[in-house]
Parts: structure tokens; sequence; C-alpha cells
């Protein structure tokens, strides 16, 4: 793992839901440089539905420790 990796993952609870979505996205569409469509702006209005869910309650987030103990 990176070390830009790893200072992310270790700071990530210190953004906000609407940031972690965007950080999401860059992540998503830094992967494959060549879009089709309208996929990108079909990503960003998934992100920031999810983000939404979270913030309002309607669903429940895991926080990363639960989720780096399943990985290991």
């Amino acid at each position: 793992m990176s070390d830009a990796l790893k200072v992310m993952l270790e700071n990530i609870e210190q953004l906000s839901t609407k940031e972690k979505a965007l950080a999401a996205h860059c992540l998503l569409t830094a992967m494959d440089t060549k879009v089709e469509g309208d996929v990108e702006n079909e990503w960003l209005k998934l992100a920031e539905s999810r983000s939404d869910e979270l913030e309002s309650g309607n669903v429940k987030s895991i926080s990363w420790e639960d989720i780096e103990k399943d990985l290991n």
C-alpha cells in the first residue's frame, strides 16, 4: 500500500460525507480517462444521493475500523 493511500485512509474520518463522496468520484474517474457518454455525471449524482442518505440518517455508515477488521 502506498504512503499516499495510507495517509488518506488514516485521515478519512476527518472528511465530511460530501468530501468523501467527492473523493470517491475523483478516484473512480481517475481510473479510466476515457469517459463514455454521461457516466461521469451519473457517478456524481449517485455519490451525492448516497451522501444525502447518510446525512439524513436513512442509511448507516460503517467505520473504517470495522472495514479494516474485515480486510484482515
